[in-house]
């Protein structure tokens, strides 16, 4: 959801907020006059990230060399969230924009799938927090609809130009993850592209069992072709609204990645924090309906994790490691499935 600036003082991890603070949000008319101007990715400056063109902030992150490779095309989160702006879509032309996306989504969720694969992170004219708490009604789907028109058009551009029939890691979180779902069901569910997908990780957002007729959740470390979903919350505790937005959801185990309902702490591969240091061994979870249980982290500056119940901010942070290393097996996998299958 959204980037709270109070808790990203002092915590760790990157900080994408809780939706606690829905009464600050106004109701502001939609001006189809102030829509920024939209994205051409046929130019670079349109990508935050691509092969060749990684940004600064990755360069901190240790590289594993490997021969085959797959292509990762992440989505980032809610980033815009200012209750002072009257906009109801990001302008991705702005620094601030920009350099946001740098440096929350880039810097500590994108890099966990680097090794795994290239990169491609497009801009896009994200969708305002305020729409996950106004009512819904002409103004949020017009916005809603603003954001996924340039992560589609994103998404056909890098297939048309950019992938030459490599195997694809879709890669989201929050927002990002909900614009990811409808991207699936549009090229990947019941289509033949679908036979390129190695994984989509949809972390932070609710995704039903039921959600896609031919994209399977995915209960075995290796396996492809299928999606991965979590929400992380306080062990034993449960959000408000549970069951609107949680109940009912794929929950993964993003440390044995199979049907295991808990996890011990010598088997977590590690948290990132914000100094870009992992600490590995640091929680263990449990899983439950549509919620994935963690317990407090053993980590510098704990105290004030101890505060907070929702973990959305740091779904991906929580499992850097974790991720990293999913991936790249399940590329290798999904290549040793291929030689198989051609022998």
């Amino acid at each position: 959801m959204s980037l709270s600036k109070l808790v990203k003082s002092y915590l760790l991890l990157i900080i994408l907020g809780s939706i606690s603070c829905r009464t600050a949000y106004q109701n502001i008319a939609f001006k189809e006059k102030t829509v920024p101007l939209k994205p051409d990715y046929s130019e670079s400056k349109s990508w935050a990230v691509l092969p060749g063109k990684y940004p600064r902030v990755l360069k901190g992150f240790e590289k594993i060399k490997r021969d085959q490779k797959a292509d990762v095309f992440y989505i980032y989160p809610t980033l815009f969230s200012d209750k002072n702006v009257s906009d109801w879509n990001a302008n991705i032309w702005t620094s601030s924009i920009r350099q946001d996306v740098f440096d929350t989504a880039v810097k500590y969720q994108a890099s966990a799938w680097q090794n795994a694969g290239d990169l491609y992170v497009p801009f896009y004219r994200q969708a305002h927090y305020r729409i996950f708490v106004e009512p819904d009604n002409k103004m949020v789907r017009t916005a809603w609809e603003i954001a996924y028109e340039d992560v589609k058009n994103a998404f056909q551009y890098y297939l048309k130009h950019y992938n030459k029939g490599k195997p694809i890691i879709i890669a989201s979180h929050s927002q990002g993850s909900m614009h990811a779902k409808r991207l699936i069901k549009e090229f990947f569910d019941s289509k033949p592209i679908r036979n390129q997908l190695v994984a989509a990780y949809l972390i932070g957002a609710r995704v039903l069992p039921s959600e896609f007729n031919t994209i399977q959740p995915l209960e075995d470390p290796k396996a492809t072709g299928g999606f991965i979903s979590w929400n992380a919350y306080k062990m034993n505790k449960l959000p408000k609204n549970y069951n609107n937005w949680f109940q009912g959801g794929v929950t993964t185990n993003p440390i044995t990645w199979d049907t295991q309902n808990t996890s011990k702490k010598s088997n977590h591969k590690g948290l990132l924090s914000k100094d870009l240091k992992l600490y590995p061994k640091s929680l263990n979870i449990e899983l439950v309906d549509g919620i994935l249980w963690t317990s407090l982290p053993e980590i510098p500056g704990r105290i004030f994790l101890s505060l907070i119940k929702n973990y959305h901010f740091a779904d991906i942070n929580l499992f850097w490691k974790d991720i990293e290393q999913n991936a790249i097996a399940r590329v290798e996998s999904w290549y040793q499935k291929k030689h198989n299958e051609n022998k």
